[in-house]
């Protein structure tokens, strides 16, 4: 039985044409041809059954022969919010493994031990497209643009919001207890740089209502830490 492949395709169920990065793949790689059928993801919900009807050079052309919305699988928005690393390949993973998971939004905060201080998002939106396409996700994560810790901090004063350091000289509790005995769903957890937040930021976000929390016994590398957070939203809920 022939595999089915799955296209993102922003608004499907509005246009008739792939857009130009997936009909290139489409075409010159999977080589599909007229009557081969495929699956569309609109990242918003909604899979869509289509049939190839013209498929030539950077174009692959459509129609849709069954609309199928998706039911959410995991309650709340969920939102990670994390210091990139230095590396640029190991938030690549996380991104990606978060995707896989299952992830609402990921901001990407400017830390005062940051050692990156800028991102390349269209790379970032790629990783996750094709992350949302394997995992068969029909939501897409919402990306944002890496903003300062303060200014984060006070754009986001309601819901649930923890964050996550390694100082043991300010309380902590265990993250995934906190998720698990609250009736509320959505949730917000802030994971910082390699040499953790500093203890002003740490004490700043406490000040503004977000509670300090651990990530468990073992000392965590960031992406690892950052995923570790996601799997802990997921299962809470």
């Amino acid at each position: 039985m022939k595999e089915t492949r799955y296209f993102y395709v922003p608004d499907a169920s509005g246009r008739e044409e792939l857009p130009e990065e997936e009909a290139l793949h489409a075409v010159r790689v999977l080589r599909l041809k007229e009557d081969d059928e495929v699956m569309l993801m609109d990242g918003s919900g909604t899979f869509y059954k289509a049939k190839v009807t013209m498929a030539i050079g950077k174009h692959c052309f459509y129609t849709i022969s069954e609309t199928m919305p998706q039911e959410r699988i995991w309650q709340g928005h969920l939102h990670l919010a994390i210091a990139p690393t230095k590396m640029m390949e190991r938030m690549e993973w996380l991104v990606e493994k978060a995707t896989e998971v299952g992830i609402d939004e990921i901001s990407f905060l400017d830390c005062a031990f940051s050692e990156r201080r800028s991102i390349k998002l269209p790379r970032i939106e790629k990783i996750v497209i094709s992350a949302v396409k394997q995992s068969r996700k029909p939501w897409m994560p919402q990306l944002n643009e890496m903003q300062g810790f303060k200014k984060f901090i006070d754009c986001h004063q309601t819901g649930r919001r923890y964050i996550a350091h390694c100082y043991q000289e300010v309380p902590r509790l265990y993250l995934f207890d906190e998720l698990r005995k609250s009736d509320e769903q959505d949730a917000l957890v802030l994971v910082g740089p390699e040499g953790d937040f500093s203890i002003d930021e740490v004490n700043y976000a406490i000040e503004r209502g977000f509670v300090s929390v651990d990530l468990g016994k073992s000392r965590l590398r960031t992406e690892t830490a950052g995923l570790t957070a996601v799997m802990m939203m997921q299962l809470s809920t």
